[in-house]
């Protein structure tokens, strides 16, 4: 009954959690300039997942430590701040596994002893109130866990623990199927969402119970798990045991040890007790008997469990002399221990586990714990018991070296003393019984021949941007002959022209013309000519409703320098007579308008005065309206004195109707004191005596008696009676308080009065006033200011200079979002008004989707993938040169996941002043910095050119500079620019006293509280800046893409473009699919496929498109589900969901090009690993515990055991202890982390495009058939339904496929010289198609 319910329920939730995960987001946990979130990581799902790689071998404990950490400083690097957590009934989950018992155990004394990583084993279960407590107070963004265990159960404990982190509002983090680069990593993001927490809440007593059912079984696994291997003896028994070993180990090692010793000997000594009084109990008790005489049939004797013992100690002893450059060496042993070995083991690991739990009764003793890491090395455990078994007794004698043998005749006397029970036998000869440990096999020893790595050495080039960014390390690879085989066999095609068609010299297109011209620019078609009328018209309506900005006429003027305003302004010596004239008039004016204002003051006054009786806060309103519109200061202070009088009036009202209650309306309060402070700021020089008497009144009626001392002192003392009789209306707080309490929005902050003549509008802070000077003086700036602080203002200020400088200068402004895109432009039309050329425009806007006057205007409004493609589109070069500042908004987009690279690549490629504009950037000094260097290196190639150019007549026209060039030459200087008031919602302005007068103080409330391009991109990686091993890195990995462009005929040995290195650039952004899409035309695959229905004939088979988009649907529509998806059992209705597996030939092609580029690239990594820093590599990268040392040279049999050196170069030299090799780096399924990390290139960065992918342990990911489903059946509520994808994301991601499509489609039709081409036909049809479905959605 009770595993039915758990069985049940158990469902319930994985089908939940199923269906969850293809909605699954998934992205990067960090990001760049923004603070990453405190989360947690499920310690037994950082276990699983780790003994799980691909890479790993069972009993390998460094290697299994190694992965930890690395995955663990990964996280650390990028930012990540976190709390790892094992809950106590987590470890029954592994009582079939009494290996990972002990490794777990270890696992978490080396984090807590060797790390400063904070570990929480104090929660027993996920459903606890001190868990539930813990995460109130730490509030995690997200949590890290498993999606599947070693065995249901284990699944089912971590489903619980999903389910209840929804509950409380934790998102989960799925452990599979992460990826992690140089700046992100990638994982599966399951938000919690409001139908989990009622999920949770409907079902927190069947959760509650199924999860007690399930304690119960997980228990009763480990009385079973016991019972076979320790008879009667119980769990407490067992540990009562292990605790004596421990106890009498300090008495015979009084002086302390190391972790590895003592837990060699008092497992060894643990083990042969426990086994010993197992074969003296061969009779087992009635409930016992099936179980115990299944392992007494094949049992081994005592002699046979001290041999493994005694190998054991000799493991133990290469480990404490070894180093780990020796042990990386070792042979690697395939055969698996035989059947009768089986018992043995488990119980020495069960004994191991109980040690470990009693570490602590080592307490007050001198143990070293560093080493927890290298407790086990089980590989080299099998290579000892190998040489014994069959090589030393086929007369294969080697010495031990006098060394290894004393250590290792201490060990096994100390186990010998600790027996105690019986005697055992010597510790020489190791091997006195003849039974097989190992099972034989043909090929015990793995091969580690290297026959399939060619010949190491780069292709020799020539290159001014490969000698300029990576010469430095040329000089210290290799390269091979021109005559070696590798160079021989390049094929130089034809150059590519980046301009023209290589046959008919038609001019080629680039995405810029691919993208949608919203009107014909040149049509002069009254139709058209109405409609961009009216486009004009509802942009400046638009942009009004953004903004009440009026229209500003911008007149060309010739350029002048500009003075600094931020400073002090002299007044003029003499007036001329027009002066006086025209300042005399404005008096008389400004006195007839005061007169008027008076008028109708006088005509408003009572009807304010009689509402301010009715309702004060309708009047004050009123009141405050007629102030907005009045600009005489002395009509002013009649409104506010009569405003004061009537909140006073008010206020003594509401404390007499509310006398003898404990609360009061203090809004009537605040109402007046904030009369107050306007009278005291705006007014204080036209008070009059009686005004000040009138002030003093109402502070000291509100309790501010000091305060209304400083203003107006009482002439007389007052009596008691009147005191008191006052004191009822007093609020019951001090002044600073109260206004800080209950005035917060209210309260005057700094503003400069003199005003800046380059604003009209209002007067400038000095941090604006500092943002025009950088735009005067043609600086950059990196302006940090919170959102409507005021920064957007120097954009239009920029924009407001560059118009009027001249009619070719252009403002480009980069806006992240296309929503913003449009915002911006309706706002610049609305704000700007000018005169141009017939033809030109004053702003234009270009978007993915549509483009408008771009190349023609002045204020170019686009976003950075566009702005992207005119800097780089060789046709633009001359529109490039006109731009005159470029102004980032949002720059902190440089930290995000999405198109971050392409922020930092305009960033580094414009050669103009910029303004980078964020409101959420964590390190504006660091960035600014960066931005410095980079404007130093233009500075430095600018000044080559005007050298190289100065003897020329006609310098600036000749150097390829606009004509004005030299008239508006640039600083290089970048700034940064902070918001002074960031703070401006917490620092106020409060009325005080100070030397005995009222002040306005400053309170803050803790007192309450080209190829010049291609080198700067490549030299000013914001990833490499003030980071050279990065910048090494970087330069590695371009040498490989170099190499890897002229083997695949892209490039030239001189770097010159060939072949189809156009197209291959046109579809940049998908790498590597473009590479394998290019691949598959020169193979002729598409031109197999795309074969029309009959002879003649130019359209194609629905058959022939449906593959068509299989295959490109794997190439360019890659959406993985998590792994665990593919074990739901949910119907679907119109798609198929899950992508077919490409087609044979297309699968087979795709193998040939991975296996070629993994060839190359494991040859690039065994190059480069020359370079790597071996001291690094040979110490964990997290706790930084060292595994160096002199190499053992004295014995025999370490010198024949650790022989194989050859083929481990290019590894991680912790990777080679599972018996990893070079050769397994052209396997695709190896992880990515397996090579050496100080060299900073692993295989992720390989451009190969797996057919099939699996997480790091080793399950299948399938991908979201998405894309052809949509095809097939045009849906978009199919894809919602089915492929389980949010509405939004399909269109959008279907739209990207359709333009990729069409962008093939246009660069095919323009490549190739036949009209008629099958493929270039099938593809037209194919895009004319997929846009149709995907218009009428």
């Amino acid at each position: 009954m009770e595993r039915n319910v758990l069985t049940t329920f158990s469902q319930e939730m994985s089908q939940l959690i199923l269906n969850e995960m293809p909605k699954a987001e998934y992205s990067s946990l960090f990001n760049d300039f923004v603070e990453s979130e405190f989360f947690l990581i499920d310690g037994d799902s950082l276990l699983i997942t780790c003994i799980c790689e691909i890479s790993f071998k069972p009993g390998q404990n460094l290697h299994f430590f190694y992965l930890v950490e690395r995955y663990l400083v990964d996280l650390i690097s990028k930012g990540g701040q976190f709390t790892i957590v094992f809950f106590k009934d987590a470890e029954y989950a592994y009582f079939n596994f009494p290996e990972l018992l002990s490794l777990r155990t270890a696992l978490i004394l080396h984090l807590q002893k060797n790390t400063t990583i904070d570990v929480r084993t104090t929660f027993s279960r996920c459903l606890s109130k001190e868990w539930g407590s813990f995460l109130e107070e730490s509030y995690p963004y997200f949590l890290i866990v498993a999606d599947e265990g070693l065995n249901d159960l284990q699944t089912q404990l971590f489903n619980f623990l999903i389910i209840h982190s929804w509950a409380r509002k934790v998102n989960v983090v799925l452990s599979s199927g992460q990826e992690s680069d140089v700046l992100c990593l990638y994982a599966y993001l399951l938000p919690s969402m409001y139908r989990h927490q009622i999920f949770s809440w409907k079902n927190k007593q069947n959760i509650k119970d199924a999860y007690t059912t399930l304690l119960n079984q997980l228990e009763r696994f480990k009385l079973s798990a016991l019972a076979p291997l320790f008879g009667s003896l119980k769990w407490n028994n067992i540990t009562e045991e292990a605790h004596k070993t421990v106890s009498l180990l300090t008495q015979v090692w009084p002086e302390g040890s190391d972790i590895r010793r003592v837990f060699c000997v008092t497992s060894c000594s643990l083990s042969l007790r426990m086994y010993h009084r197992f074969l003296g109990n061969r009779e087992p008790s009635s409930g016992q008997e099936t179980e115990i005489q299944q392992v007494n049939s094949n049992c081994l004797t005592l002699q046979e469990m001290e041999d493994l013992c005694k190998l054991h100690c000799l493991t133990v002893v290469f480990l404490l002399h070894l180093p780990l450059s020796q042990r990386a060496c070792a042979r690697v042993i395939t055969s698996h221990w035989a059947e009768d070995m089986k018992p043995l083991l488990q119980m020495k690991k069960w004994c191991e586990y109980f040690i470990l739990r009693n570490i602590h009764t080592f307490e007050f003793w001198n143990l070293n714990l560093i080493h927890l890491s290298d407790l086990n090395d089980e590989l080299l455990l099998k290579n000892i018991a190998f040489y014994y078994e069959n090589e030393n007794v086929k007369g294969l004698h080697l010495n031990l070296g006098d060394t290894i043998m004393k250590d290792y005749e201490y060990l096994w006397n100390t186990v010998s003393k600790l027996v105690r029970d019986f005697e055992v036998g010597q510790p020489f000869p190791l091997r006195t019984t003849k039974v097989c440990f190992l099972e034989k096999k043909p090929s015990p020893i793995k091969d580690s021949s290297n026959e399939m790595v060619p010949n190491l050495g780069f292709i020799p080039t020539s290159s001014f941007v490969v000698d300029k960014f990576a010469g430095d390390i040329l000089k210290d690879l290799p390269f091979l002959k021109s005559d070696d085989p590798i160079v021989t066999s390049l094929v130089k095609q034809k150059e590519f022209d980046e301009l023209v068609h290589w046959h008919s010299h038609k001019p080629l297109s680039d995405d810029y013309d691919r993208s949608r011209c919203q009107f014909d620019e040149k049509s002069r078609d009254p139709r058209v000519l109405r409609s961009v009328q009216k486009y004009h018209v509802f942009q400046r309506f638009y942009g009004n409703s953004l903004e009440t900005v009026s229209s500003k006429i911008i007149v060309t003027q010739t350029i002048k320098s500009k003075k600094d305003f931020s400073g002090p302004k002299s007044k003029k010596a003499h007036e001329t007579k027009a002066e006086i004239i025209a300042r005399e008039n404005k008096k008389r004016l400004f006195a007839r308008e005061e007169q008027k204002e008076e008028q109708k003051w006088n005509a408003l006054s009572f009807s304010i005065e009689e509402q301010l009786k009715e309702n004060l806060h309708s009047g004050i309103k009123s009141l405050e309206d007629f102030l907005k519109s009045c600009k005489s200061s002395c009509v002013k202070l009649q409104v506010e004195m009569v405003g004061l009088t009537a909140c006073l009036k008010a206020w003594k009202e509401h404390c007499r109707s509310e006398e003898g209650k404990t609360t009061k309306d203090l809004s009537i309060a605040v109402q007046v004191m904030k009369r107050i402070h306007s009278l005291m700021e705006k007014y204080s020089e036209l008070l009059q005596e009686d005004d000040r008497q009138l002030i003093a009144r109402c502070l000291k009626y509100l309790g501010f008696d000091e305060l209304a001392s400083s203003l107006h002192p009482a002439q007389d003392a007052e009596n008691d009676v009147k005191v008191k009789k006052r004191n009822k209306y007093s609020v019951g707080i001090g002044p600073a308080r109260f206004q800080l309490q209950y005035m917060g929005h209210y309260l005057i902050r700094d503003e400069r009065k003199d005003p800046d003549p380059r604003v009209q509008d209002f007067i400038p802070d000095t941090w604006q006033r500092e943002l025009l000077d950088v735009v005067d003086k043609n600086e950059s700036a990196v302006i940090v200011a919170p959102t409507s602080s005021g920064k957007t203002y120097a954009s239009y200020y920029c924009m407001e200079k560059v118009l009027k400088e001249s009619d070719d200068g252009v403002v480009v402004y980069v806006a992240p979002t296309k929503a913003l895109v449009n915002q911006v432009a309706a706002t610049v039309q609305n704000r700007f008004t000018k005169n141009l050329p017939s033809g030109e425009v004053l702003c234009g806007v270009f978007t993915r989707e549509y483009r408008h006057d771009a190349l023609n205007c002045q204020v170019l409004i686009t976003v950075p993938a566009c702005f992207e493609i005119l800097l780089l589109a060789p046709h633009r070069q001359n529109w490039v040169k006109k731009i005159r500042y470029v102004i980032f908004d949002e720059v902190h987009c440089l930290g995000g996941e999405i198109g971050a690279e392409i922020w930092e690549h305009l960033l580094v490629m414009i050669r103009c002043p910029f303004l980078a504009l964020s409101a959420t950037i964590s390190n504006p000094e660091h960035l600014t910095e960066w931005l410095q260097s980079v404007k130093w290196y233009w500075k430095q190639e600018d000044k080559i050119i005007e050298n190289n150019t100065a003897s020329k007549r006609h310098v600036g026209r000749q150097a390829g500079f606009p004509k004005d060039y030299l008239q508006v030459k640039q600083s290089y200087k970048v700034r940064l620019v902070l918001y002074g008031e960031r703070y401006n919602d917490l620092e106020k302005h409060v009325c005080s006293i100070k030397h005995g007068d009222i002040h306005f103080d400053h309170f803050h409330p803790c007192a309450a509280l080209t190829t010049d391009h291609v080198l700067s991109v490549l030299k000013h990686s914001l990833l490499s800046f003030k980071q050279p091993r990065v910048m090494d890195m970087l330069k590695l990995y371009f040498l490989f893409s170099l190499q890897f462009l002229v083997k695949e005929g892209y490039l030239d040995q001189e770097g010159n473009p060939m072949g189809f290195a156009g197209l291959v650039s046109h579809l940049h952004y998908h790498e590597p699919s473009n590479l394998v899409f290019v691949s598959f035309l020169v193979n002729g695959l598409f031109h197999d496929l795309c074969q029309p229905t009959r002879k003649g004939s130019k359209h194609f088979s629905q058959d022939v498109m449906e593959k068509l988009v299989l295959v490109l649907a794997h190439l360019f529509g890659r959406r993985y589900f998590p792994p665990k998806f593919q074990d739901a059992h949910f119907e679907f209705y119109q798609s198929k969901v899950f992508l077919d597996d490409l087609p044979e030939d297309f699968s087979d092609a795709l193998d040939e090009y991975n296996m070629k580029i993994m060839e190359d690239f494991t040859t690039f990594l065994r190059i480069v690993s020359k370079l790597a820093d071996m001291n690094q590599e040979y110490q964990l990268p997290l706790s930084k515990i060292k595994f160096t040392g002199k190499e053992c040279e004295d014995s025999q049999l370490v010198s024949h055991l650790m022989s194989c050196k050859e083929g481990r170069v290019a590894i991680s030299p912790f990777v080679c202890l599972s018996g990893n090799f070079d050769d397994d780096l052209l396997r695709l399924e190896t992880p990515n982390h397996v090579t050496l990390g100080t060299i900073g290139v692993n295989r992720s960065q390989a451009p190969v495009l797996l057919s099939q992918k699996f997480d790091n342990r080793g399950r299948k990911m399938s991908l979201n058939a998405y894309a052809l489903d949509f095809y097939k059946h045009g849906s978009l509520i199919g894809l919602v339904q089915d492929n389980r994808m949010n509405e939004g994301d399909a269109y959008y991601l279907l739209k990207d496929f359709a333009l990729t499509i069409k962008s093939i489609s246009v660069s095919l039709r323009e490549l190739c010289e036949n009209e008629d081409d099958n493929v270039v036909l099938a593809f037209e049809q194919l895009s004319t198609t997929f846009w149709e479905k995907l218009n009428k959605v």
